[in-house]
């Protein structure tokens, strides 16, 4: 018989990146007495992995669980970004209702849309926390109606468009119910939810049922499953069966070894939990997200959302330039293949391939920033290896059509700017479908384009824009391909010869482009040290001193001036190689090259695809 479990809420906090998700819930723990007094807690705990920590995005979506009124509110925090709405929509089968978290300034953006959209499909209570209520320029009122305006546009029932409104300085650990009265703690929140979110529901009695939805990896016991029970009870040292609901044909018998429940930032061991608790198992090797575990007498596996595909690959391969293996640890294929196979434990919107060759490894995933992230992390770990230009997946109808994915484009832009980004995108295969007023005296555009117009467009965007505009893209499936779209209009400057770049060299270099390089920096033949004013590439030797004689000396010269290198960071050298370059990736250094590093082999290599596209 169903019972509901009123000492347990489970919640999942969501919304567009950066409008405090990840700041709201250290305001929750350390309200709820997680902390001690006197402990030395940094700002946004819940984002433990470097990279989140610099970039201020969360990638992994993280649980963490307090007790207010003898109440365990599971809390489960979620990224922003569309790179990692893979991780937003596993996670929601675990909770009962969320809280939308909308910036009062912003509004309603178009990640907003995205992760509600998935909470209404699943029919879940939306609990609306107009956050940064204390911003100068906050406008909440306007705010609560395009949020309600929302809610209507994607259907929403009367229950839901009934959704309590909590108004919340994170920043200031306040919140409150009305907007006349500002609050002093964030107890009007934890009200709310123990109010308004529904306690779990379930058969005590009933085969135990539990649901995968997120995997963790520990060096020490292996994968780690993280799922709510639905029913029955789980306990250590049971046997239980593994079925999936998209597999009919997986199914075996295993045993819990280790069973956790979530405790402030920490997971506690217990020996056994009932129904609505969020909790961790380990032991279980072959886990998958999508799995259930069940009693092994009634097999009956839970549905859930199939993972989104990825959109976009890469090719990782074994550095092979002439500065191969001295700056990085781990360098070889076996240790490319490893780490990367790795990954799959617990990044499940990834997919990893073998080529043909045992040096090419095809990674796949949701987006440039899914695979940027998971680059600069190798890097940090010691790893050096080189990586293609992203392309997109493409896919065939079933009249052999060719398809390829598509994405919104949301633009934000001061009105000067407009102009040039409509132009740029319009070359990209980008269709304007919409133009309005933004916020703050913005113009508004929205765009359909191919996501392979998007690669590289990024750093343009935020040249043309003087760093103004805001971009944001929402993945929108796949339609009939649009044509060719041509990327970089300047060709690059590359080494004539190996050696060591030298000021001379440096100086008549610099009068056909943009240098990436400074005087002492390590250069071989075939690597591109800058980008060219013309269209075409051209070979530069920057390692070439001047001749002296006895009429002129060193000195007699004015001393060369050059101009200050452009630096690239790893998104900007992702965007700026070109389909015939490699970027090379190593813990200290970020070096773009061409495929074929012999100039006369290149030449006859482009000779060939020029004919071939001819023909």
């Amino acid at each position: 018989m169903k019972q509901t479990r009123n000492d347990v809420r489970n919640v999942a906090i969501i919304a567009h990146v950066d409008h405090g998700k990840t700041t709201l819930v250290d305001g929750l723990l350390r309200q709820s007495g997680v902390f001690r007094d006197n402990q030395d807690v940094v700002d946004r705990v819940m984002d433990s992995g470097d990279i989140e920590r610099e970039r201020g995005i969360t990638i992994m979506s993280k649980n963490t669980a307090i007790t207010y009124k003898d109440i365990k509110i599971n809390i489960i925090d979620t990224p922003g970004h569309a790179d990692f709405g893979g991780e937003v929509e596993r996670v929601l089968k675990m909770v009962n209702g969320v809280i939308l978290v909308v910036d009062a300034f912003e509004g309603a953006m178009p990640q907003t849309k995205f992760v509600l959209g998935k909470a209404m499909e699943l029919k879940l209570p939306v609990i609306v926390c107009i956050n940064k209520i204390d911003r100068p320029e906050a406008r909440p009122e306007e705010v609560i109606d395009e949020v309600l305006e929302l809610l209507l546009d994607l259907g929403a029932d009367d229950k839901q468009l009934d959704c309590p409104f909590v108004f919340a300085s994170a920043k200031a650990g306040t919140s409150s119910l009305s907007l006349d009265e500002p609050g002093s703690d964030l107890k009007p929140l934890l009200d709310t939810i123990i109010n308004y979110i529904p306690a779990p529901v379930g058969d005590p009695d009933a085969g135990t049922q539990m649901l995968i939805s997120t995997i963790d990896y520990n060096e020490y016991v292996g994968r780690i499953g993280v799922g709510k029970i639905d029913n029955g009870t789980l306990k250590v040292n049971q046997e239980v069966m593994i079925v999936n609901h998209h597999e009919p044909d997986r199914s075996f018998k295993t045993k819990v070894s280790k069973l956790y429940e979530f405790e402030g930032l920490g997971k506690t061991e217990v020996q056994e939990a009932g129904i609505g608790s969020i909790v961790a198992i380990s032991g279980i090797d072959d886990l998958k997200i999508g799995d259930t575990l069940c009693a092994v007498d009634a097999p009956v596996a839970i549905p859930f959302q199939k993972i989104s595909e990825p959109t976009i690959s890469m090719n990782f391969i074994v550095n092979d330039s002439p500065l191969a293996g001295q700056e990085g640890k781990f360098v070889t294929s076996r240790h490319l293949r490893d780490r990367l196979y790795k990954e799959l434990n617990t990044d499940v919107s990834l997919r990893v391939e073998d080529t043909e060759t045992t040096e090419t490894f095809k990674v796949s995933g949701r987006g440039e920033l899914h695979l940027s992230v998971l680059i600069e992390t190798m890097r940090r770990e010691g790893y050096e290896f080189a990586v293609s230009k992203a392309e997109v997946i493409y896919k065939e109808d079933e009249n052999g059509k060719k398809l390829e994915p598509m994405e919104k484009c949301y633009i934000d832009v001061p009105e000067e700017f407009s102009g040039s980004v409509i132009q740029k995108l319009g070359e990209r295969k980008g269709e304007m479908i919409n133009m309005g007023i933004a916020n703050g005296g913005y113009t508004r555009l929205e765009f359909l384009i191919p996501s392979r117009g998007l690669i590289g467009y990024r750093g343009e965007f935020m040249t043309d824009t003087k760093g103004n505009g805001i971009m944001n893209t929402i993945f929108d499936g796949y339609a009939p391909y649009k044509g060719d779209i041509s990327y970089r209009k300047q060709g690059s400057l590359i080494a004539f010869e190996s050696g060591e770049a030298v000021t001379y060299g440096l100086f008549n270099a610099q009068e056909r482009g943009q240098l990436f390089i400074s005087p002492g920096d390590k250069v071989y033949s075939g690597m591109v040290i800058g980008s060219s004013g013309k269209s075409e590439d051209i070979e530069v030797n920057v390692c070439k001193t001047k001749h002296l004689t006895n009429t002129r000396t060193s000195s007699s010269d004015e001393a060369l001036r050059l101009v200050p290198p452009k630096i690239m960071s790893l998104e900007q050298s992702i965007d700026f190689i070109d389909t015939d370059e490699l970027l090379e990736v190593t813990p200290t250094s970020l070096r773009i090259r061409k495929k074929i590093l012999d100039p006369t082999l290149r030449k006859r290599a482009g000779f060939a695809a020029k004919q071939k596209a001819g023909k």
